[in-house]
């Protein structure tokens, strides 16, 4: 996500920050990020926010949550998944992520269309030797097992935060630093052998001069013109594109496709260019690039592109900033205009009838563990957990508990009390069920499932 980059500021020089940043293949997909750090919506509804009023078609989460890709489901929207940092180790084992595999992208890749598989995020920006030196046998990994699943069109790529020494004056002349040129070479080597696209985030944000905002923001600017190539730039967005792609080609690897996994504008900081317009000007000018406009040295290339983010997120820590990249408030009205809302509506979707009570996601083993017992005290029938139960889940106590949780909350007629449980339960319009667990639900004060 958005975080302030680490560069070195130089007359002519600097070294600016990326994350990742999507898109759909299709010409006209809008790409966004979904994250889910504060008070917001519950996945079904954002989900249904998204497909019924808006034209947004591509969408990256930050995890495999299993409540936002079964809302996903059927949707024909184009998913962005990703593997936790702390994960990476491990994967490196084949089997091991052979076990990722099935049981963050079986259980669902025939019904959610899972596009991308990020594997990590930033990790060259960590420092942590472990992390990076088994970065690309990890993606190695996950891409054997893939295939060995029968999933080879998924593509396995990682984030990166943009680390070019970026020339100002002459795009072209960008390259990556010498500490990161051989790492660099060889995930690019992977890309290219995978057919998967090299990932940055595109923040002309913390690159912003504050003489001359609007070259930032798509605004009227001094153009420049390369030193070197003689092209004209009219906005930071394409330079940095051009910088990426320069330092990419003096290694070899101009052919390897670009995706940009995160770039935005904050509509309000502590800084005046922080605006609602500033920030729809951003987009929007973003938003057509995503229409295959191409860059100075890569004209009618398509790049794809993931707009940060879907919602302002008010659980994020740090300074303004952070809690406000997003085209949308938690109750789905628009920050500003940026063109994706169909029709001009701007409401919430209709929420679903059907609730379920589950573990909220930070209960602790012990809260779930003492919900289990609790209920199961009270004369609800606790089989379906049991070790031979259709629902018992050894690896997983929420899955368990939620369960339990859920019978006895429909027990009590689906009660916003019954599913308080000291604070750790919550009330979902999102369906839990597995296709072997299947959980009850109220609907209209009557009780469906089994």
């Amino acid at each position: 996500m958005a975080t302030t980059p680490h560069f070195l500021t130089l007359p002519s020089l600097l070294l600016a920050s990326v994350v990742i940043f999507l898109l759909s293949s299709k010409t006209s997909a809008i790409g966004i990020n979904y994250g889910t750090q504060g008070n917001l919506p519950p996945p079904q509804q954002v989900v249904e926010f998204i497909k019924t009023k808006t034209i947004i078609d591509s969408v990256k989460i930050y995890d495999a949550n299993p409540d936002i890709l079964r809302a996903l489901s059927g949707t024909g929207i184009d998913v962005t998944i990703m593997v936790p940092n702390g994960n990476i180790p491990a994967l490196a084992n084949v089997e091991n992520a052979r076990q990722w595999v099935g049981a963050n992208v079986l259980p669902f890749h025939q019904q959610t269309k899972i596009k991308y598989i990020c594997v990590g995020n930033e990790i060259l920006l960590t420092k942590d030797n472990n992390l990076i030196s088994n970065l690309i046998p990890a993606m190695q990994s996950l891409l054997e097992a893939l295939k060995v699943s029968g999933l080879p069109d998924m593509k396995v790529t990682t984030p990166h935060a943009f680390t070019v020494v970026y020339n100002q004056d002459a795009p072209s002349e960008s390259r990556f630093n010498d500490e990161q040129k051989y790492i660099f070479a060889k995930i690019l080597e992977f890309n290219r052998q995978a057919k998967s696209p090299f990932m940055i985030s595109a923040y002309p944000y913390f690159m912003v001069d504050p003489n001359n905002v609007n070259y930032a923001i798509f605004g009227p600017s001094n153009a420049i013109t390369d030193t070197k190539t003689g092209k004209t730039y009219n906005n930071m967005f394409d330079a940095v594109m051009d910088a990426t792609y320069s330092a990419m080609n003096a290694l070899g690897y101009g052919d390897v496709d670009i995706a940009v996994g995160e770039t935005g504008w904050p509509s309000a900081c502590d800084a005046a260019w922080c605006t609602p317009q500033n920030a729809a000007n951003y987009n929007i000018n973003i938003i057509k690039r995503s229409q295959n406009k191409g860059t100075p040295l890569m004209p009618n290339r398509h790049i794809d592109i993931y707009l940060f983010a879907l919602f302002n997120e008010d659980g994020k820590p740090g300074p303004t900033y952070e809690k406000n990249w997003g085209l949308f408030k938690p109750d789905f009205s628009p920050v500003y205009d940026v063109g994706v809302l169909r029709g001009g509506d701007t409401g919430p979707p209709p929420s679903s009838s059907e609730k379920w009570c589950v573990a909220k996601q930070e209960a602790t083993n012990e809260q779930l563990q003492a919900n289990i017992d609790w209920v199961c005290s009270q004369g609800i029938d606790c089989k379906n957990i049991s070790p031979d139960g259709i629902c018992f889940d050894n690896n997983n106590m929420k899955a368990r508990s939620s369960f339990v949780m859920n019978v006895y909350y429909q027990s009590k007629g689906g009660s916003e009390e019954a599913c308080n449980f000291s604070g750790s339960g919550v009330v979902t319009t999102t369906n839990p069920s597995t296709s072997s667990c299947v959980m009850q639900n109220v609907e209209g004060g009557s009780v469906h499932g089994t």
